[in-house]
């Protein structure tokens, strides 16, 4: 018995989904927590988080590819999830939905990285 497969590339948006995912549970509470507690309360200096310095970082190739990675994993994981939920909110998911929901990440990919690439 001859099974035929269809071939498709879902598998690539639920690994951005899986990394985005992990990365959102691994980094994003240390994120918000940096931001949005430790330096208003002063528990790390703000100096650490100016314009400066944080131009600074991006200026290495770590720093831009460690923003780049936040910043489009977070993306893909987030309209990933939008497009899979909007079957709950009574919205067909078909082609156009597929479109414009992957579109608008990859749109935000090429953004992020022409941002941090003209970073001098």
């Amino acid at each position: 018995m001859k099974v035929n497969l269809k071939r498709t590339n879902e598998p690539i948006f639920w690994l951005l989904f899986g990394a985005g995912g992990m990365l959102s549970a691994l980094v994003g509470a240390m994120l918000v927590f940096i931001t949005c507690f430790a330096v208003p309360l002063g528990i790390l200096p703000a100096e650490a988080f100016s314009y400066a310095s944080m131009h600074g970082f991006t200026q290495y190739f770590m720093g831009k590819a460690f923003l780049f990675a936040i910043i489009v994993l977070f993306l893909w994981h987030a309209v990933h999830r939008i497009f899979h939920s909007l079957h709950d909110v009574g919205i067909h998911a078909g082609p156009l939905a597929r479109w414009l929901c992957y579109g608008l990440a990859f749109m935000g990919t090429v953004a992020t990285a022409g941002a941090l690439l003209a970073m001098v």
